[in-house]
C-alpha cells in the first residue's frame, strides 16, 4: 500500500477527525506533528492554507479535513463510513456542513473572543447549536447509538473532537453544556467508547492546560 502521511496538530480538532478516520479504515499511516506556533519554514509547500490537517498519499496531496475525509471514502470503500442510499449520503453531508459552518464557527467566536467574557450571543448561538443537534438525533434514537444510527460514520468522527475538547469552553468561557439534550449525551458516550476514539483520546486536563498556555500568551 502506498504511505500515508497526515500532517496534523495535538489541539486541532479538524486533524483529529481525520486521524480517527485513518483509524477506523484500519489504515496504517505516519503522523507527522506540527506546531502550529513554530511552522516549519517550508509548510507552506505542504500546507498552501498553512493550516493542518494535510493528507498525503503518494503523489496526491489534499487538505480541508472534510475533504479529506471524503477522499479516503472514495480511495478506500471497504470499511464505508457514509451511507450507501444517496438522500442518506446527502443528509451525512449536510451535518458535516453544519459542524463546520454553525457549531465550530460559533465555538471560534466564543473560544477566541478577546474580551474574556465572550459575547452573550455567541453563547446563545452555541446553545441553540446543540438543542437544534438533539433534535436531529431524536429522529435516529429508535435505529442505533450513533448519529445516523447503527453505524458509525464520518458525521460522528465530524463531532466527537468538538465534545472531547467541550471541557475548556467551560473552564475558560464559563459556557455550560445545556440541559434537556439526553439523546446527545447518550451518542457522546456510544462514540466515546469506540475502539478507534479511545486508541488516540486525551484527558480534559490535557486540553486545559494547553489552551491555558494559549490563553496566558494572548491574555
Amino acid at each position: 500500500m502506498t504511505e500515508i502521511e497526515l500532517y496534523s496538530a495535538a489541539l486541532c480538532p479538524f486533524a483529529h477527525r481525520t486521524r480517527l478516520a485513518l483509524i477506523e479504515k484500519g489504515l496504517p499511516f505516519r503522523l507527522i506533528e506540527i506546531d502550529l506556533r513554530n511552522k516549519p519554514e517550508n509548510f507552506k509547500e505542504i500546507s498552501p492554507y498553512g493550516k493542518v490537517p494535510v493528507l498525503k498519499h503518494g503523489k496526491n496531496r489534499v487538505w480541508e479535513s472534510a475533504i479529506i475525509n471524503e477522499y479516503l471514502e472514495e480511495s478506500f470503500p471497504e470499511r464505508p463510513l457514509l451511507p450507501k442510499e444517496p438522500i442518506q449520503r446527502a443528509q451525512a453531508r449536510i451535518w458535516i456542513n453544519f459542524a463546520d459552518t454553525r457549531l465550530f464557527a460559533t465555538t471560534g467566536k466564543v473560544l477566541y473572543a478577546r474580551d474574556s467574557q465572550p459575547p452573550t450571543e455567541a453563547l446563545q448561538e452555541l446553545t441553540k447549536h446543540l438543542q437544534f443537534i438533539e433534535a436531529g438525533l431524536q429522529t435516529t434514537a429508535a435505529v442505533g447509538p450513533y448519529w445516523l444510527g447503527s453505524e458509525v460514520s464520518l458525521v460522528d468522527l465530524t463531532y466527537y473532537p468538538w465534545f472531547e475538547q467541550w471541557t475548556v469552553l467551560e473552564q475558560y468561557r464559563g459556557f455550560k453544556f445545556p440541559t434537556g439534550l439526553d439523546r446527545l449525551k447518550q451518542w457522546w458516550e456510544a462514540i466515546a467508547a469506540r475502539d478507534s476514539v479511545r486508541a488516540i483520546a486525551q484527558s480534559q486536563n490535557f486540553y486545559i492546560e494547553r489552551y491555558g498556555q494559549f490563553e496566558a500568551q494572548v491574555g
